[in-house]
């Protein structure tokens, strides 16, 4: 079967005609005699006529004259995008000197036979730093700091929070110095008197100190039970922990905070009593990505004419955080250029250069002949016989890097005292290269949007042009779900990938530099009066209460297991829905539809019950049951919790 030829202009002899036609009425309102035997129309349709067989022959323009069409209007392919996952580095003990974790360090999964190892290179220099405890106070009102760094030292056991603990207490605990992104082991020797709480889910949240504010710390392990037993404690501190003053003491601060707790959450009666306290630095914490660094590179001489390509040894190159510096030998030494993305506004004498990711190729500008006859160049051109080298760049990426929490677990290199590595939480952010089929879609859209944000359909394409690596986007205009006027919203669903379907709530929130990337992109293309506001969708969590019934000789186990999997698959954001694109935004959910996923599922006799539930995203509260839970036109629905219990027959 042949490839269908693409239709680069549909118009036919009749259209215009009447093309013509029309013009003639608006411009020569003298000529009225419309009809075929004039000769004016004659010759209207004559050369109607032939240029409806330049049409025709422009239509069988072969497929890679079409591409070249796509170059010549500015349409390049989108290159991969490296995933990006927090790996943290266990060491075997505290040590008493520094241990650095250099960029360009490579850890990965553990390669199987079905699969072959993903390799992640660390991107953000990490020094983890030794620390110890240095003072220790509890904070009963904003007015009152109880020190108890003496009782420590002379093993006096004391009250961390107040007398009968109330939302608010905290027990401070300072560090002999900041330790940013460390993860810092605590051990507690305690007297079990905080009673009253539950041991799994203390009231309790851990916070450090980053120079403006208390920002909130990942909590690894919590062996105490809220405080209340002797075991260690592993807190994660941000990466800008900072030394501040409390009370007149300076130290590294953090804290454990007591807080509201939930409707069913126990509460404590009396404070827990510590005897001894100690802190030491165990591990670290750093960014990784699905890439591979590249250092220095050189790539060629200069022929001192326009126009040069120069190939990169490795492609595709992958987009970083940082611009890519390009050099080129001058006679103080090496002058840096910078990368554009065409030269339309490039001077003569201005130190520009282009990159092709994909094909991975360093591009200098054009001379463009003019009318009268002259060339204009469209940027430098380097030097003569100039070596040209690249500083460094980012190759690799693609889709496969989004890996699942605790899956990196492999040093590909030894570092001293290093024992371990383990990424916390998933991969994501790996999207492959875009494909050719894809780019020629998009070229009529670039066509018609010039790079101009004015339609809903505008934002949205320039949105994903900008960020290639989000999953999806919807633009909210004003008047809709009270958007005020003015103000047009970009709603921004990150790509993640996890097990049979399940996504957590933490994987639908978009970076920051994402956010900050898209804002700056169509702040260039907006309207004038136009205001844009990036952010992530209101997300409205269900939860799915089940009991079914199975088959004779159906294993109940398995069925419940692929009922969830159906339930988290369905009422997906990223690939539920009735087209499985997604969940739409603003689609309610019926019960019906629980009913119509279970039924269809292999081994099952029918459907005793079903329910379905609204749940808040962060607390986890769930609502009233509901026949039909009705959402905004910018809220998006995902999975919380499905529940389901299989009755055998």
């Amino acid at each position: 079967m042949s490839l269908p030829a693409p239709h680069l202009d549909d118009r036919r002899f009749q259209d215009l005609v009447d093309d013509a036609k029309r013009l003639v009425q608006q411009r020569c309102k003298d000529w009225t005699d419309h009809n075929v035997s004039d000769p004016g129309v004659t010759l209207i349709e004559t050369f109607a006529f032939m240029v409806d067989q330049l049409i025709y022959r422009l239509n069988r323009v072969p497929e890679r004259n079409y591409v070249k069409f796509l170059e010549l209007i500015g349409v390049r392919l989108f290159p991969p995008t490296a995933a990006s996952a927090d790996v943290t580095f266990w060491l075997s003990a505290p040590q008493a000197g520094t241990i650095l974790i250099p960029v360009g360090t490579q850890v990965a999964t553990p390669r199987t036979g079905a699969e072959d190892a993903v390799v992640f290179t660390v991107c953000e220099e990490r020094a983890i730093l030794p620390c110890h405890l240095e003072r220790c106070a509890s904070s009963i009102d904003a007015d009152h700091v109880r020190d108890h760094t003496e009782s420590l030292a002379a093993v006096e056991p004391f009250y961390c929070f107040d007398t009968e603990p109330k939302p608010g207490d905290s027990l401070l605990i300072g560090l002999s110095n900041a330790v940013p992104g460390c993860a810092v082991l605590l051990q507690f020797a305690c007297e079990i008197e905080g009673v009253g709480v539950d041991p799994r889910r203390p009231p309790l949240v851990w916070e450090a100190w980053n120079g403006e504010g208390w920002v909130r710390c990942t909590v690894d392990h919590d062996g105490t039970g809220g405080l209340n037993t002797a075991g260690d404690v592993i807190v994660h501190l941000p990466r800008d922990h900072a030394v501040s003053v409390i009370s007149r003491e300076r130290a590294g601060w953090l804290r454990c905070r007591v807080v509201e707790p939930f409707e069913d959450q126990p509460f404590y009666r009396q404070s827990p009593r510590i005897s001894s306290l100690t802190a030491a630095t165990i591990g670290g914490t750093t960014g990784a990505v699905h890439a591979e660094l590249v250092g220095e590179e050189i790539l060629g001489l200069s022929e001192g004419v326009a126009g040069q390509r120069f190939p990169v040894e490795q492609r595709p190159v992958v987009p970083g955080d940082e611009p890519l510096l390009l050099e080129v030998a001058g006679g103080d030494g090496w002058d840096e250029w910078t990368p554009v993305d065409d030269f339309s506004q490039s001077g003569s004498t201005d130190r520009h250069f282009m990159l092709d990711a994909v094909a991975g190729e360093v591009i200098f500008g054009p001379a463009v002949r003019q009318p009268d006859g002259t060339l204009t160049q469209y940027g430098a051109v380097p030097p003569k016989g100039a070596p040209l080298r690249l500083r460094g760049y980012w190759t690799g990426g693609g889709r496969r890097g989004n890996v699942a929490a605790k899956k990196i677990t492999l040093l590909r290199e030894t570092i001293p005292y290093v024992d371990r590595v383990v990424n916390r939480a998933s991969a994501t952010g790996g999207v492959d290269g875009e494909t050719l089929e894809n780019a020629k879609l998009r070229g009529p859209i670039f066509m018609r949007t010039r790079s101009r944000a004015v339609t809903v359909e505008d934002y949205e394409q320039l949105a994903r042009e900008a960020a290639p690596e989000v999953a999806r986007v919807k633009c909210v205009p004003a008047g809709v779900d009270g958007t005020e006027s003015g103000l047009v919203r970009i709603l921004v669903v990150p790509s993640a990938d996890d097990e049979a379907g399940r996504l957590r709530f933490e994987q639908l929130l978009p970076n920051d530099e994402t956010l900050e990337r898209i804002a700056t992109f169509l702040d260039d293309r907006r309207m004038i009066g136009a205001r844009i506001l990036v952010e992530p969708p209101v997300y409205q969590g269900i939860t799915v209460v089940a009991r079914l019934r199975a088959k004779p000789r159906v294993s109940p186990t398995r069925l419940q297991t692929a009922a969830l999997e159906a339930l988290y698959r369905h009422f997906n954001a990223l690939t539920g829905g009735p087209d499985g694109n997604g969940w739409p935004f603003g689609r309610p959910i019926h019960v019906g539809e629980v009913y119509s996923v279970l039924q269809r599922l292999p081994g099952i006799d029918f459907v005793e019950d079903a329910s379905l539930f609204a749940a808040d995203a962060v607390t986890g509260e769930r609502g009233r049951s509901t026949q039909r839970l009705e959402v905004s036109g910018s809220t998006l629905v995902f999975s919380f919790e499905h529940s389901v219990l299989v009755e055998e027959s």
